[in-house]
């Protein structure tokens, strides 16, 4: 049987900690996992007591990590990066849809942090994190369907995260703190990666699951 279309691009949205995220522009759809996790960030996120918090969404697709930042942290401003114009149009779709366009944010086309020119007190991350050996796992509606770029993440799956993770220190503030989503399966390799470019202060969460799946980083 072939594969169908995702019923959620069929309907051409879905909702995601109350908001309605448009998929007009075929982004990556976002899954429980993801929600379960930015829900928690931004709990811990609302104990900051800074006048301003300035976050950014890295690797935002439909935007819709950043979106719950804005709809939730007043007092927040937020970025989203992406390197498919596509999805920089999207993130502007959303924002507008969900009357948040005048909440200080900005939509930048960025390979990772090519075009990123602040600091940060929060990123907020889903990188690409699906390695080339585990790609038979994926289904096949997914893989037809969904955008492949939002997925690989090559060889062994730490691309994306390696090169978020060696250049992630200098777009934070002081005292700042990162949230990224991987896989359960690449927790060594994370773990080597962390060391690897010295970040000593971090907690691995897991999700709804059970699976690991956020890793909190304090700066």
């Amino acid at each position: 049987m072939e594969p169908q279309l995702p019923s959620a691009y069929k309907k051409g949205f879905v909702k995601f900690l109350g908001l309605t995220i448009d998929l007009s522009q075929k982004p990556l759809i976002p899954r429980r996992e993801t929600a379960f996790w930015t829900k928690a960030a931004i709990k811990e996120i609302k104990k900051d007591k800074k006048e301003k918090l300035a976050c950014l969404d890295l690797f935002a697709g439909s935007g819709c990590i950043g979106l719950a930042v804005l709809k939730n942290i007043k007092n927040a401003s937020c970025d989203f990066g992406d390197i498919d114009p596509k999805n920089i149009k999207q993130v502007k779709i959303n924002l507008k849809l969900n009357d948040l366009e005048d909440r200080k944010a900005h939509a930048i086309k960025t390979d990772v942090f090519s075009d990123i020119k602040r600091k940060y007190d929060y990123i907020l991350a889903n990188p690409p994190y699906i390695a080339t050996s585990r790609e038979y796992l994926i289904q096949p509606q997914v893989r037809q369907f969904e955008p492949w770029i939002a997925l690989d993440g090559k060889k062994e799956g730490m691309f994306f995260i390696d090169k978020f993770l060696k250049a992630a220190k200098k777009f934070l503030k002081p005292g700042g703190k990162i949230f990224m989503e991987f896989d359960f399966y690449q927790i060594k390799e994370l773990k080597q990666a962390l060391e690897k470019y010295g970040y000593k202060d971090y907690k691995i969460s897991k999700d709804q699951f059970g699976q690991d799946r956020l890793v909190k980083i304090l700066i």
